[in-house]
């Protein structure tokens, strides 16, 4: 399965426990507040920060730590300024990385990314390298045990979604950030259970990779996102499920 799917699924589950150690309420503050202060505080018109305050609701993040992120993005209320800093990278066995944050000391976090790639067979790259591999897209899976595809492709097709494919235990929906919302909504309202839903970064192509570069893949992913200027990292890479046992016996 390819990197962003199965990311996006290994986070969903850990995101919980991420929650409880309030590592996820300081990452959404930030993007909530950096969101704010590039369009706004009002929600119906600011896509980027309605879609943050959404993610918000789903973490079960307070309302006043909501309010007062956008006010210091507004300037109601004193705040760190962030500034967005995008990593281009290769991970172990020539995946490529696309690392998103929000920095009040660019020159600090960028050291700190470059020792993080480099301690799991990484590298930075040039501005610009892998970027183009990317492009932005809303990504909604419902579980196969929760919804028939049936169910799932006319409730997501109606509301305007580019693409449904069946993996193997989940249904994942493709669609237009600009839609998002209107396809996670009208799934929701016939009653389907979302397993994840996230506007992301899907890749062109993917890097099958196995063994210990799969292992270092999972290893640096899940140490470039616990850092706390980082706020997304997709990646290309393609790890089968027979691997990912072997990965999780290990």
């Amino acid at each position: 399965m390819s990197g962003h799917s199965k990311w996006a699924k290994i986070k969903h589950k850990k995101g919980a426990e991420d929650a409880k150690r309030g590592a996820v309420f300081t990452k959404i503050s930030k993007e909530i507040t950096a969101a704010a202060k590039d369009g706004g505080g009002n929600t119906e018109s600011n896509i980027r920060l309605r879609a943050a305050v959404a993610r918000a609701r789903e973490y079960n993040m307070p309302s006043s730590n909501v309010e007062n992120a956008i006010k210091k993005g507004t300037g109601e209320l004193p705040g760190i300024v962030f500034e967005t800093v995008v990593f281009d990278a290769y991970g172990p066995g020539g995946v490529a990385m696309l690392i998103e944050g929000l920095t009040d000391n660019k020159n600090r976090t960028t050291s700190e990314i470059r020792n993080l790639l480099s301690k799991k067979g990484g590298s930075m790259a040039g501005a610009g390298s892998t970027a183009w591999l990317f492009s932005k897209k809303g990504l909604i899976s419902v579980e196969k045990s929760k919804a028939g595809e049936d169910a799932v492709m006319e409730a997501a097709l109606e509301a305007g979604a580019d693409d449904i494919k069946a993996e193997d235990d989940t249904f994942d929906v493709y669609c237009d950030p600009g839609v998002f919302e209107a396809v996670k909504n009208a799934m929701t309202a016939k009653k389907i259970e979302l397993a994840s839903a996230e506007v992301t970064m899907i890749p062109s192509s993917t890097v099958k990779v196995q063994g210990n570069d799969a292992r270092n893949i999972l290893e640096l992913m899940e140490a470039l996102e616990e850092h706390e200027d980082i706020q997304n990292v997709h990646a290309n890479f393609d790890i089968s499920n027979e691997e990912m046992a072997k990965i999780s016996a290990g």
